[in-house]
């Protein structure tokens, strides 16, 4: 007898396992028939992208290695729930972006924001990386200041790559209502960022 919340594949989606474009899926359902290495394996091929999801969904550095880390806990703990008919990437950032979510409205949060930690290029001069700094701080605000469904399109679009079906399928919405956000969201960061983007391509 199989272990309780064991999920048994019909045909259609065996054939949506047997087309995915990498192996997080059969990872996945190992995982589910007990082969905890293979979450392990999950953890460590994601857990750079979910902290990065983190800090740009919050502003807050400090915290967004531990909101990784609780997202996996979450992952873990709901791996029953997991069906293969999608990217394992759509089902794990679903629950990062309602982690993250119950986060920021904790009042504490509120105008907290921290600059966003990323790598500037190789040979930048002194004068390079203090505009890239000013406006990485810049973008971090307003990226924060964003509704939070214009935040999260942005972000699985523009920093993980994401096609609009698949952040249709995160954030449980449709393709034409996807593409509203990143519009808008879009809009609203050109107009706070007008200043900046002659100097510093980053958009």
């Amino acid at each position: 007898m199989g272990r309780q919340g064991e999920h048994k594949l019909n045909r259609a989606e065996r054939m949506r396992l047997e087309t995915a474009p990498d192996d997080d899926v059969q990872l996945m359902l190992a995982f589910q028939q007990g082969d905890e290495s293979c979450f392990d394996k999950l953890f460590q091929r994601h857990k750079r992208a979910v902290i990065n999801f983190a800090l740009r969904f919050t502003g807050r550095a400090e915290v967004a290695e531990e909101l990784a880390q609780e997202i996996f806990v979450k992952c873990f703990m709901a791996r029953d729930t997991y069906r293969p008919t999608a990217r394992f990437s759509t089902w794990l950032y679903r629950i990062a972006r309602n982690h993250c979510l119950n986060e920021v409205r904790r009042q504490d949060y509120r105008h907290r924001t921290e600059p966003l930690a990323e790598v500037t290029g190789e040979s930048a001069t002194p004068e390079q990386e203090a505009g890239a700094r000013a406006l990485r701080r810049r973008l971090a605000a307003s990226v924060a200041a964003l509704p939070e469904s214009q935040r999260t399109a942005l972000i699985l679009c523009r920093f993980h790559g994401m096609s609009y079906d698949e952040i249709a399928a995160t954030m449980e919405t449709s393709v034409s209502a996807v593409k509203s956000l990143l519009n808008r969201a879009r809009g609203s960061l050109l107009k706070r960022l007008a200043g900046h983007l002659e100097a510093h391509d980053e958009l």
